[in-house]
């Protein structure tokens, strides 16, 4: 496990001092993995087992997040976790799983949870998106456990519902145990190829030095209450100090999301990590231009889960501390950006607040260059993931922006002089009808996905394209290096043109191409190729190899040319130039060849010919 990023939670609130160690917040966990390793499985194992322990609606349901309190994280985790050994009030997961709900949830310029769960199916082992979400876990230095998930799918496996892992696995025959171990073993590998030290949890001493393996089954809940107990251990241990809030304090978070609401109109999801917002509270919240200064109409949460054929889906509450998700309503949220800090202002000065979003915007800024791609991103953390992802693949952006791509995306795209860089990367987003048809227009290229490795892939590999039909145009307008010779007995015609057989040695000779020898160390130009035929058959050029019959304007043979004469292609000092500083791995290796031997004759005589 890395080291927690203290500097990310040192509060900026002028009332960090008055911190209450009695009052401690929930910890915040957020679910990460590849694609169908089971994250959502294994967050809704987690919420029902809390339903069903929890009966009359212990477990709450939050915008974006379920809380699990700690007497039920007790009755699932059974002996493995004895609620006086805590102080802590329980465990909030954020439950839209993934990077994306990850990357959004920042927390003064650091990762918004305390603690990250990253689920690794064991039969399929590590995955691109495991390694993504590895890198993002690395970068903002969250803790996290490994759930090694689909134990209950080992061939053999017999399972037992909803028990610690150890008594299962003791249960299973040596044959199966051998197998989890095998895969098991190469999660820990894995792990230790990207850094991280790792060992099964009941072997680790010291979580902060060592990542913690625990395996689970989502479906039969096997090795669950061991995930449980491991979360609740790991921030009782090591973060208790940064549970510690001033709940009566004023309200921070981030935006998870911005939603039209029906009879609120745009509201925000918001994760509360510390303080308290009530009804009518001032806010300040991240905005596209400028911080939106606003006031709180309604505080929403979901209705308990007995209540939810009602009417409307959320119940007003009058006040929320943290740590919670909750939906406020509010006028003039239009321009809320997901990802964006949100600041109640209390009693204290407005522009203070609005200064420090500002402050907490402007870390999360992109630096941009003055040439390069536009990029739109669904919220700010996940424009920064792309903005890091383009930096280490050398791709430099002209313009980074929260939102779906718009027709004055297209417009700063097209002005690009590169037609690599005439191109919108967007992650997460929906392109505007308006942006689809300007584009075709404007000649202007817009990659989506919502997967971050593969967008920067799909535009390497659209890069690659385009260089390659590149330096396919300069080849088709370069002369070619040959080398060839008049074979005996093979002159068809003296002259007017000279018609003669004769077999390429190396390299391409082409029709048009003007032709020289170098019988004196110096290239004397003796004519050029008009024609090239292959048995009676017109064709554009002959290879190494080939022999065919060319008619050469200029010469007569006999006179200018003989019989056994070694020709080659003339090629232009600015074509030497190019083809040896930059086409060397595009032509073939004869060509080369033929390449290299002109150049040697031209600077035996002139040392800096073609350089």
């Amino acid at each position: 496990m890395s080291d927690t990023d203290t500097d990310a939670e040192t509060d900026t609130n002028s009332d960090s001092d008055s911190r209450d160690p009695t009052s401690l917040r929930t910890p915040i966990v957020a679910v990460l993995g590849h694609v169908d390793h089971g994250k959502t499985s294994l967050l809704d194992k987690i919420r029902g087992s809390a339903v069903i322990e929890g009966e009359a609606g212990a477990i709450t349901q939050h915008i974006g997040a379920t809380a699990v309190p700690l007497d039920i994280v007790s009755s699932i985790a059974g002996d493995l976790v004895d609620p006086d050994d805590f102080d802590l009030p329980g465990l909030l997961f954020i439950d839209t799983p993934g990077h994306h709900s990850f990357t959004t949830l920042r927390s003064r310029g650091g990762a918004l949870a305390d603690i990250a769960i990253l689920v690794v199916d064991v039969n399929d082992g590590f995955q691109p998106q495991t390694l993504e979400a590895l890198d993002i876990l690395r970068r903002s230095e969250t803790p996290f456990i490994v759930a090694a998930n689909k134990i209950d799918t080992v061939p053999g496996w017999d399972e037992t519902e909803d028990s610690p892992i150890n008594a299962t696995y003791e249960s299973q025959t040596d044959r199966v145990q051998g197998r989890l171990d095998e895969q098991l073993y190469e999660i820990i590998g894995n792990l230790s190829d990207e850094g991280f030290s790792a060992d099964l949890y009941w072997r680790v001493q010291n979580f902060q030095r060592n990542v913690g393996v625990v395996p689970v089954s989502a479906m039969t809940g096997e090795g669950v209450p061991d995930l449980l107990a491991v979360m609740m251990g790991l921030s009782q241990r090591y973060m208790k100090e940064e549970m510690e809030i001033d709940v009566t304090g004023p309200g921070v978070g981030t935006v998870l999301e911005v939603k039209e609401e029906k009879g609120f109109g745009k509201t925000i999801d918001i994760v509360l990590y510390d303080g308290t917002i009530k009804a009518d509270d001032q806010i300040v919240v991240g905005g596209q231009n400028d911080p939106i200064v606003t006031d709180v109409r309604a505080l929403l949460q979901p209705r308990p889960l007995a209540e939810i054929r009602t009417e409307s889906r959320f119940e007003k509450v009058d006040e929320v501390s943290a740590a919670a998700g909750i939906k406020v309503a509010a006028p003039d949220l239009g321009d809320a950006m997901a990802g964006a800090p949100v600041r109640v202002v209390c009693d204290r000065d407005l522009e203070d607040v609005v200064r420090e979003v500002e402050a907490e915007l402007a870390d999360i800024a992109v630096d941009t260059a003055e040439e390069g791609v536009v990029v739109k991103a669904d919220t700010l953390g996940s424009l920064e993931a792309m903005a890091d992802a383009l930096e280490d693949a050398e791709v430099p952006i002209v313009r980074a922006e929260v939102g779906d791509v718009a027709p004055r995306d297209v417009s700063v795209a097209s002005t690009a002089d590169d037609p690599k860089q005439q191109v919108i990367l967007g992650f997460n987003v929906d392109v505007l009808p308006d942006a689809e048809r300007r584009a075709e227009t404007d000649d202007v290229d817009i990659f989506t996905d919502e997967v971050i490795y593969q967008l920067v892939e799909e535009y390497d590999e659209y890069v690659e394209e385009i260089e390659q039909a590149q330096q396919d145009t300069i080849l088709e307008n370069i002369t070619r290096p040959a080398r060839f010779r008049i074979l005996p007995d093979h002159t068809f015609r003296q002259n007017d043109p000279a018609v003669v057989g004769v077999e390429v040695d190396a390299g391409t000779l082409r029709n048009n191409a003007n032709v020289v020898t170098f019988d004196g160390g110096e290239p004397e130009r003796v004519g050029q190729i008009k024609g090239i035929q292959e048995q009676g058959e017109d064709v554009d050029e002959a290879r190494n190899g080939d022999r065919v019959s060319v008619a050469i304007d200029g010469p007569t043979v006999g006179r200018d040319i003989e019989e056994g004469d070694r020709l080659w292609t003339e090629i232009p000092e600015k074509h030497a130039k190019i083809l040896e500083q930059e086409l060397t791995d595009e032509i073939p290796g004869d060509e080369l060849e033929a390449l290299n031997m002109y150049l040697e004759k031209q600077r035996n005589r002139d040392p800096f010919w073609g350089k």
